[in-house]
């Protein structure tokens, strides 16, 4: 069984109460159809499950075959240094149809970023080491495709409409 290498750390994005029974980490790419097709399931899964949740994104952009994939990171990293990840993470999912270069500035725009900083910091060495890391991370916990789940820190074998069954599952 995999398991999630390194841990959960402050270089994470969490959403959900610290207090949370169970974590969700998902790597992703935002230019990955499955992931599109995870994502309003797992803001079902949020709304449903409200408190007893932790959820946390971690980036695995399969840059071979998404152009937009490791751009779409940095657009992500680049909100996330004024506070507004989940902003533009929702954001880019929403508009997965349409992800182009023009894009990312676009959404800084409509989710209230400053631009001029935001395009600054799009250029940043660290925000590319950091998406390069969670790589790394996915590759060590032994992702092998997008989405990927680890409840609680153990791989979970199946998609995100599997993920919200054995939820309700638990719950009930």
């Amino acid at each position: 069984m995999s398991t999630l290498k390194p841990e959960i750390n402050d270089q994470d994005h969490i959403l959900g109460d610290d207090s949370a029974s169970i974590t969700i980490v998902e790597f992703g790419d935002y230019q990955c159809p499955y992931c599109g097709d995870a994502y309003p399931i797992m803001k079902e899964i949020e709304e449903t499950f409200g408190h007893q949740i932790k959820f946390i994104f971690r980036h695995f952009p399969l840059a071979n075959a998404h152009e937009f994939a490791f751009p779409a990171a940095i657009a992500a990293e680049a909100a996330a240094l004024q506070g507004k990840f989940w902003e533009m993470h929702d954001a880019l999912y929403e508009n997965q149809y349409r992800l182009n270069d023009e894009l990312f500035d676009e959404l800084a725009e409509t989710i209230g970023l400053d631009l001029e900083q935001f395009q600054k910091d799009s250029a940043s060495e660290e925000i590319k080491t950091k998406i390069e890391d969670n790589f790394d991370s996915g590759m060590r916990s032994g992702v092998n495709g997008t989405p990927s789940f680890y409840v609680n820190g153990t791989k979970f074998d199946g998609g995100a409409a599997d993920l919200y069954q054995m939820l309700k599952e638990s719950a009930e």
